[in-house]
């Protein structure tokens, strides 16, 4: 507090704990995330990475949009639940993490690869183009369809080497996590199709 700054300690208090609300708001998941629209309304920044990331890559907004949906619900410190024996935390099941929910080793080829070596999973923007880089190699070694949500996104979750392997076929809850992407990423395309003609 500078001399002769007369304000009440309380007014410093409830200033400091806004400019902390508002750091926390940045972050926070968009508040309405089956529209595409409001999702971009909310956080423009947002937008701007996807669409870099699309015109990178070749992967639509709406399949990038829909795969991170899927994956963390757009928190950007997602990680999944530690398995538990008799309700006591033992370890985490995986080293996926942030937005895409990416695993250790996978992130550290996306950085070797792309040279984006200070890239971190809580960056929506790194997130991603970190998933535009993933589709484009789905595309290139598998011969996915960028524009195919579902069986990329089958790619994402198993691997490059499961998917060859067939592994999501014994996972009858996956294909049904893959055909929601898939309807995410259709309904996406058809708000942003909508609200980019309206703008």
């Amino acid at each position: 507090m500078m001399m002769g700054d007369r304000r009440p300690r309380w007014i410093w208090a409830v200033s400091l704990l806004g400019l902390l609300g508002l750091g926390g708001c940045a972050t926070a998941p968009p508040q309405r995330p089956q529209d595409a629209c409001a999702i971009f309304d909310e956080k423009p920044s947002w937008y701007k990475a996807a669409r870099k990331a699309e015109a990178k890559w070749g992967t639509p907004v709406q399949v990038q949009l829909a795969i991170i949906r899927a994956e963390s619900g757009f928190r950007h410190d997602a990680k999944p639940p530690r398995e538990r024996l008799l309700g006591v935390p033992l370890w985490r099941a995986s080293s996926a993490y942030g937005y895409p929910q990416a695993k250790d080793e996978t992130w550290d080829w996306y950085r070797d690869k792309t040279g984006n070596r200070g890239a971190s999973r809580r960056d929506f923007a790194d997130a991603v183009d970190f998933v535009g880089w993933y589709t484009d190699v789905s595309q290139r070694t598998l011969g996915i369809s960028k524009w195919d949500a579902y069986s990329q996104y089958l790619a994402y979750h198993e691997g490059h080497g499961g998917y060859k392997r067939g592994t999501y076929k014994d996972k009858a809850w996956l294909m049904g996590v893959a055909r929601k992407v898939d309807s995410y990423a259709r309904t996406y395309g058809a708000q942003l199709a909508s609200c980019r003609k309206g703008s």
